[in-house]
């Protein structure tokens, strides 16, 4: 039985490996988070701890004895990282960077959540592992400044990219762009989206899926664990609308330019999931599949 420590588990993709896992008698599961469990009751141990603070990192992993630590937790507002750089830093890379360090110390498997916007979105085509990082944000700069440092200092590491995480959200958790679309919708709202950012939409049980796979896995690496269409962020809003049957009138697709947004983001960053397909047998859901599960009563 593997001891799997989830940080950032009142997240929402943290939340979903939690509650997937923990279903397994394979695994011996505990979650942790800033603040208390937002659902208590689960067939898992639940730990309060702030991952900024190194002396309380060293106590979980004392406490938990992890084989496998997987770390879901950012702060990945952009526009909030972009004016509180420090409070960025800290969470994004200093304390990722401490656990990367207590697995190497403790020789246990270490699974890092990052994202696409370690890309600058100057291209057509889908990115690869390969390809060379170059943030336009504070946010994404944090986030690719995590993995060179997870590079340099373990040596039993997988890096997870991922990109607009969607399904269905639990009480006091953030919502997502799906459920952003459907709510102002049913409001009878329009609703402005931008329809020259290009991304690859992921349905959050894919990403667990995933992330599942490479805790069995016996080799390194950086993978992007996402959905397989390639859309812009208006195209996902009018299959929302589709799906649902409601109105894509109130739709108002926009430039980026048109939209102002305070924070540069990535024009494309669709992620190739080529590797993840072949070297780990991932298979995701497509918009229409994910849409399924996400709106189901």
């Amino acid at each position: 039985m593997k001891n799997i420590l989830i940080i950032g588990a009142n997240g929402f993709t943290g939340r979903r490996m939690l509650n997937d896992y923990s279903t397994k008698t394979i695994y011996n599961v505990t979650g942790s988070s800033l603040r208390d469990d937002i659902l208590p009751g689960g067939n898992y141990r639940f730990i309060t701890t702030d991952i900024r603070n190194a002396r309380a990192v060293n106590a979980l992993f004392e406490t938990v004895q992890p084989d496998v630590v997987i770390n879901t937790s950012a702060l990945s507002v952009p526009d909030y990282c972009e004016t509180h750089h420090e409070e960025a830093f800290a969470t994004n890379v200093t304390a990722v960077e401490n656990l990367a360090r207590e697995c190497q110390q403790r020789g246990c498997r270490f699974i890092h959540l990052s994202t696409d916007f370690v890309f600058s979105g100057d291209t057509d085509k889908l990115y690869t592992e390969t390809d060379t990082p170059a943030p336009v944000n504070y946010y994404g700069v944090t986030k690719w400044e995590a993995e060179k440092r997870i590079l340099a200092c373990c040596s039993n590491y997988a890096i997870v990219r991922v990109v607009v995480v969607y399904g269905k959200a639990l009480p006091r958790q953030h919502g997502n762009i799906l459920q952003l679309v459907a709510n102002r919708l049913r409001e009878g709202q329009e609703i402005r989206v931008v329809s020259d950012q290009w991304r690859t939409p992921t349905y959050v049980g894919d990403i667990a899926d995933g992330v599942e796979r490479l805790i069995h896995l016996n080799s390194n690496g950086i993978y992007h664990i996402c959905g397989s269409e390639c859309l812009t962020i208006a195209d996902i809003a009018y299959r929302v609308a589709d799906y649902l049957n409601l109105d894509r009138s109130l739709i108002r697709p926009v430039t980026t330019e048109e939209m102002q947004e305070a924070t540069p983001r990535p024009r494309f960053s669709g992620l190739s999931i080529k590797k993840a397909r072949e070297e780990l047998g991932y298979t995701p859901h497509t918009l229409e599949e994910g849409m399924k599960k996400m709106f189901a009563n």
